[in-house]
């Protein structure tokens, strides 16, 4: 199968996740795509708000236990930490060797890519997939990725809807007080309120 991979924090989930994700899978033509919760992002290992992963994984499962095709992971849970994107892949590709994966980014993290620890070597495994993201405008040339001056293969363009929340913004929102029940699902909502989260 054809696997989509979409790492993230997830702290919490979101109805934009969710949308993007069936967004992703109709038009990028994928078997799966697997929520790849993170117990630590590389990238924000100072964060304070961070719940615990066991929380945040059975959060997400909750959220799409209703959805085709959407399957949630907890595959980094078992890898050194934290665990680079590269050696995560390789580690599935090991795990997986029946599957092929793709990787899922925002255009905020493509900006960015090279960045990323052996970004190179991603590229050499695996495609990249592109999702637009508020403020960040990447042209694109059918389904190639074009930089200033840049044709590179193996990236693709999926060009979803943009979805402008974040799960800062429900953070925020709970912690003062406010109505975000409009951007998670009807059991996320009830069990961030059950077990009192982001107070």
């Amino acid at each position: 199968m054809k696997i989509a991979i979409f790492g993230g924090s997830f702290n919490p989930i979101h109805v934009g996740h969710i949308q993007l994700a069936k967004a992703l899978c109709q038009q990028a033509g994928c078997d799966q795509l697997w929520f790849l919760v993170s117990p630590q992002n590389p990238f924000k290992q100072s964060s304070t708000d961070l719940i615990d992963e066991d929380t945040r994984l059975e959060m997400t499962r909750i959220a799409v236990e209703h959805e085709p095709n959407i399957e949630v992971s907890d595959f980094e849970f078992h890898l050194p930490r934290p665990s680079y994107m590269v050696n995560t892949l390789a580690a599935m590709r090991k795990a997986y060797p029946q599957h092929t994966f793709a990787l899922v980014i925002g255009a905020d993290n493509w900006v960015k890519f090279d960045k990323w620890f052996k970004s190179d070597e991603i590229m050499k495994h695996h495609e990249v997939w592109v999702y637009p993201r508020p403020g960040f405008d990447i042209e694109h040339d059918g389904d190639i990725i074009r930089k200033p001056s840049d044709y590179i293969k193996g990236v693709k363009f999926i060009d979803t809807p943009l979805y402008p929340i974040s799960s800062s913004m429900i953070r925020d929102a709970i912690s003062n007080g406010a109505d975000y029940s409009q951007w998670v699902t009807e059991n996320v909502h009830q069990f961030i309120e059950e077990k009192k989260l982001y107070r």
